[in-house]
């Protein structure tokens, strides 16, 4: 339902790590089997999607060596290297899979180090620009609990020159505070839509500051009732409900960095469209209102 031209330039630029990059980025989560384990249907096809993606203008790729594992990063080694300069790639450690496809911490000094490496050696990259901390404390939700010793881990990594910038993934308030402790942090990594608003208060600190915020699961955590909703508003625009709930995100916070994923070729069209789309006064007071209903 792509009826407007695509022009991701419009959502405009924001800096992370040492680079400005368009607001509307990718996340390459998608390029893998199913449940982000073993390799794609299609190789051919998620190179293709890769290409596309740049050719498309967008300059922030979000991944990590545990999707897959490793399949996700050498698919876009295959795809893209050498990298364009202006091409930002942020990957995450904190998290390993078990032979079944299982998500399990791997937290330790250790593991962190070893990710660092396995990430460094699959995209062809003498040092990364952005790790994210993905926390595991508890894995489906922020959790509170201390994160100081992977933070040191990953600050003797920058010093030691494999990464340049680290960001936060599934994290609370205080963990980020905690972590600004020992070192400048990048960018937040967490669930937050038009329904999932816990962060609203950090995503207004964090601009203030001017350090990104991604958010992921752009439609999680509706329910029957506000999906159909948003269909119905989606549709007196002419778009699609995942379109205005990325544009509703764009429009929320300048600091506020897109990465919608796919395999697909035709939806990453229709996400990158979303970058295009303006929602006027009355729409967003439409939308505000969802996470109100039952």
């Amino acid at each position: 339902m792509t009826n407007f031209n695509i022009d991701i330039h419009k959502a405009g630029t924001f800096i992370l790590g040492e680079k400005s990059i368009n607001r509307m980025g990718y996340g390459a989560m998608q390029l893998t089997g199913p449940h982000v384990f073993g390799p794609p249907k299609d190789r051919n096809a998620a190179v293709s999607v890769l290409k596309k993606v740049i050719s498309r203008g967008v300059n922030h790729i979000d991944t990590s060596d545990f999707y897959g594992p490793h399949i996700v990063n050498e698919i876009i080694r295959e795809a893209l290297h050498p990298y364009p300069d202006n091409l930002l790639i942020v990957t995450k450690v904190g998290v390993k899979r078990d032979n079944k496809g299982g998500w399990l911490p791997a937290q330790s000094a250790e593991d962190i180090t070893k990710a660092i490496h396995d990430n460094l050696r699959n995209l062809g990259l003498q040092s990364l620009d952005v790790v994210n901390l993905r926390v595991m404390i508890d894995p489906t939700k922020p959790t509170e609990g201390p994160i100081t010793p992977q933070i040191k881990t990953l600050v003797k990594l920058r010093e030691e020159g494999l990464i340049k910038h680290i960001g936060l993934s599934n994290v609370t308030t205080r963990q980020v505070h905690e972590a600004q402790q020992y070192t400048a942090i990048s960018c937040i990594q967490n669930h937050y839509n038009l329904i999932h608003r816990e962060d609203d208060d950090l995503i207004d600190e964090l601009n203030n500051n001017h350090i990104a915020y991604v958010p992921f699961f752009p439609l999680g955590g509706f329910s029957p009732i506000q999906s159909d909703s948003l269909t119905k508003i989606a549709k007196q625009i002419n778009a699609t409900a995942h379109q205005v709930a990325l544009a509703w995100l764009l429009q929320r916070s300048p600091n506020i960095l897109l990465i919608p994923g796919t395999s697909s070729l035709s939806h990453l069209e229709d996400n990158l469209a979303a970058a295009s789309l303006e929602l006027d006064k009355e729409t967003l007071a439409q939308l505000n209102t969802l996470a109100t209903q039952a």
